[in-house]
């Protein structure tokens, strides 16, 4: 039997522990708290924090481990293939990759100035250099935090002045990144590449909190509503630039973007599954199981056909969110027409900050013909 070690045991990973267990795979979690809600559906799990790459190194040679990953995590991606270099396992993108998608200005300058998707930015590691910007209105970002955390729309320097530090706060590497705002749609792809060839891709709508701070989702729609044929062509044309330019190869990869106009433009390029189930919902609208293919490439070398089959209708995944810090009331929410339903927090549970707005306490996948 093989074995795999997932990085990580949050709400995000419980797919991946409990798609592995169903494929036949022997799994081991860590992570840096021992009170995350995946760690239950694990055969084994250590309290391990996913930054420690030599401890991560230690535990899976100590206990034979055939392959390491995460789901919906850009702190674990580089972890998980600077690993998979030092020992030989097998692994989709280099380190060094990863870390340039990590990094929004790094996966910027990667694309380059003349890039299409590209957008103008600047990037500062003090509030001094940040109240120089002027290119209003922008978007101020810590340059590698993720799930939203420390995002504001600037209009001035009075509020650079008021934000500022609050998005530094969320930084690891101490620098926040200013780029222009573009007012339109947001749109996501989910994409799956096998040797340069990008294999599936399929464009959706992204939906968040319009009178909250730095686009917290609320849900996902496909097919996507916004776009015409031919900018989802555009889209997906960009997508593929994108990974050439940043060296994605293989694996799942997902991409956030806004449309300016007809003009699709990239904000985030993460080359994993994303942390909001979208394999689920594109499963139930066209039978292509994007999270099964990852594994499946990763462990066994074998990709499966990922040829869509359409279902009709207008299909939605919808979180069930609500604000921090206060017990969850899964009584708020009418699911009586779910065709899919995970909840996170069981009844009375206090809601832990994430990203310190208003947090997923559980989605649920639903259908227009409904």
């Amino acid at each position: 039997m093989k074995k795999i070690l997932i990085l990580g045991a949050g709400n995000a990973q419980i797919d991946a522990i409990q798609l592995c267990r169903e494929m036949g795979y022997e799994v081991y979690g860590c992570s840096y708290t021992d009170t995350d809600h995946g760690i239950p559906y694990l055969d084994h799990f250590v309290q391990l924090d996913i930054k420690d790459r030599d401890g991560i190194c230690a535990y899976i040679q100590q206990n034979g481990i055939d392959a390491v990953y995460s789901v919906g995590s850009d702190l674990a991606m580089p972890t998980v293939m600077e690993v998979s270099e030092r020992l030989g396992l097998p692994h989709f993108i280099s380190s060094a990759t990863s870390a340039t998608c990590q990094s929004k200005y790094k996966m910027r300058q990667a694309l380059g100035q003349d890039f299409e998707g590209n957008i103008p930015f600047s990037v500062c590691s003090c509030l001094e250099e940040a109240l120089q910007y002027r290119a209003f209105p922008a978007m101020m970002k810590p340059v590698d935090s993720q799930g939203q955390r420390g995002c504001y729309r600037v209009d001035s320097t009075a509020d650079i002045l008021a934000h500022f530090q609050q998005s530094l706060g969320f930084s690891v590497e101490g620098k926040v990144i200013l780029e222009q705002f573009v007012d339109g749609p947001e749109i996501s792809v989910n994409g799956y590449l096998e040797n340069g060839e990008l294999k599936f891709a399929i464009v959706s709508d992204r939906i968040v909190f319009e009178d909250l701070p730095g686009g917290i989702i609320k849900e996902h729609l496909i097919p996507s509503v916004v776009t015409t044929e031919e900018t989802r062509a555009k889209t997906i044309s960009v997508v593929r630039g994108a990974m050439e330019r940043l060296g994605i190869a293989n694996g799942p990869v997902y991409v956030q973007l806004k449309l300016d106009g007809d003009r699709p433009v990239i904000l985030e390029v993460t080359p994993r599954l994303d942390g909001c189930h979208m394999w689920n919902l594109i499963n139930h609208y066209c039978h292509v199981n994007l999270l099964e293919a990852a594994f499946s490439h990763l462990l066994e070398g074998v990709v499966p056909p990922l040829e869509p089959r359409p279902e009709a209708g207008n299909w939605k995944l919808a979180f069930l969110c609500q604000k921090p810090g206060v017990p969850y009331r899964r009584g708020d929410y009418d699911v009586s027409k779910a065709r899919y339903l995970f909840w996170y927090y069981q009844d009375g549970e206090v809601v832990r900050p994430l990203n310190g707005y208003m947090e997923k306490g559980g989605y649920q996948i639903l259908c227009d013909l409904d």
